[in-house]
């Protein structure tokens, strides 16, 4: 029986994931903004504390991508190499060092949502919508001082957070707060169902052959809402920090472990 994950076949062509390296190209929306440090604080595992500076920190991330396995198979059948996302980061302090941490993240595909459960995000589906850049016509904002984006997202029919962007000025780079390793756990719990677990790991990983281009700092606004099955809103928006637009590539193959249990 072949296939790097389920459902497994004499084949592993039905496999939902190839095996890494994962490569992706893509665009982020980006709002950076300050929460009360003290929900941050909540949504950190044992042992992991709040990052020195900044601890409210917070980045939510929209990103539309495009991503293969190592022989490209997907990028000749887009519907299993396109999806989007949105996704909060914080950052924390474990073992001397400062970490960027995901605690929710939304996407619209299937392979991506398990894909993620390998890597330690944990993952939901959602409904993801973002402006695109275009550069011809009038139909929608070119990479240029105010060219304005929106982004929404969306999960069980009901509305999760929205922000708008408007372009000011070319920048260095996108915001501090996704600019560390990811601190994330992998977590599956025990076919027993009496609490115990199967996988409890604290693991780390960071891409390889990363590039960005056409970085943008906006003025940006967001909004988060009260929903019944999701709790973004615990990182609920106090001051904007700032926005981002950009490019972005990355290839992924592994990960650390760093502890096994006590997540």
């Amino acid at each position: 029986m072949q296939g790097f994950l389920f459902p497994k076949t004499p084949s592993g062509r039905s496999s939902l994931i190839p095996p890494p390296p994962w490569h992706y190209s893509g665009e982020m929306l980006t709002v950076e903004y300050r929460t009360d440090p003290a929900r941050v604080a909540e949504l950190l595992p044992p042992g992991v504390d709040l990052a020195d500076e900044d601890p409210g920190a917070v980045a939510l991330i929209w990103a539309d991508w495009q991503s293969a396995g190592d022989d490209l198979s997907e990028t000749l059948d887009p519907v299993r190499s396109q999806y989007k996302e949105c996704f909060a980061v914080i950052r924390c302090r474990w073992d001397g060092k400062t970490w960027s941490r995901c605690p929710f993240i939304w996407v619209d595909k299937d392979f991506a949502l398990v894909r993620g459960y390998h890597q330690g995000y944990p993952k939901k589906l959602g409904d993801i919508w973002m402006t695109r850049p275009i550069t011809l016509g009038r139909a929608g904002p070119r990479l240029e001082p105010g060219g304005r984006f929106g982004a929404t997202l969306s999960a069980s029919g009901r509305l999760v957070a929205k922000a708008t962007w408007k372009l000011a000025s070319p920048a260095r780079a996108p915001g501090f707060v996704n600019s560390h390793p990811m601190l994330h756990n992998r977590y599956w719990p025990a076919i027993e169902s009496d609490g115990s677990a199967s996988v409890d790991e604290l693991v780390t990983m960071r891409g390889f052959d990363s590039e960005i281009a056409d970085v943008w700092a906006a003025d940006a606004e967001i909004e988060v809402a009260r929903t019944p099955a999701d709790e973004l809103f615990l990182l609920e928006p106090q001051e904007v920090i700032g926005g981002y637009y950009h490019r972005v590539a990355t290839s992924w193959k592994e990960g650390t472990t760093l502890r096994r249990g006590g997540s």
